[in-house]
């Protein structure tokens, strides 16, 4: 999975790859078939480590909490100590050579069920009437997300922690501040 993450799926030959794992390239096409399959095997236990991400964004209470949750646990992603830089989802989606096309299109489709998933809880959001009025559940999800991505390649590219997380601050700009609730004593009677 590192390895992946580090270099993206074209950038990580077999060699290395059976290097790293500590066997043989006959032993690694033996044990997972291909690379692509080896590729999708590291996608989905890295889809159990960062899943962990959207979970404690999910669990937020106002949808707000949950936008800045998201672009708060990318930078802890992809500027993490002893992690790679940037993401492995974004480095899968450059996979650009005509072979690697069915990646690029795996990545593809993790991505856009990640963006679903957001859209429905700020759809859910909605409903409650924590959403400023005219803003679409799907076009927040696919601009918190594309944030998100940004942040990871910028954190490819060397931007450092302390950068990354005010580029996450100036994205939370759009969105107006949450009011506090009055304590009953400062509540106006009818």
């Amino acid at each position: 999975m590192r390895m992946f993450w580090q270099h993206g799926y074209e950038g990580a030959s077999v060699a290395a790859l059976a290097a790293q794992i500590g066997v043989t390239v006959p032993s690694l096409y033996l044990a997972f078939g291909n690379k692509q399959s080896l590729f999708m095997q590291a996608v989905d236990h890295y889809g159990r480590y960062n899943g962990r991400l959207y979970d404690k964004a999910f669990a937020r209470s106002s949808a707000r909490e949950v936008a800045m949750e998201i672009l708060l646990g990318e930078v802890a992603l992809v500027a993490g100590r002893g992690t790679p830089d940037g993401c492995l989802m974004v480095q899968g989606a450059l996979a650009t050579s005509p072979d690697s096309e069915p990646v690029r299109q795996a990545m593809a489709r993790l991505r856009r069920d990640a963006e679903s998933a957001v859209a429905a809880r700020f759809e859910r959001a909605r409903a409650q009437g924590e959403l400023p009025p005219g803003w679409d559940p799907q076009s927040l999800a696919a601009y918190v997300m594309t944030v998100a991505a940004g942040l990871a390649v910028q954190a490819k590219t060397g931007w450092p922690r302390k950068r990354l997380l005010q580029a996450a601050e100036m994205a939370m700009l759009i969105w107006p501040a949450e009011r506090p609730a009055q304590a009953p004593s400062q509540r106006q009677q009818p």
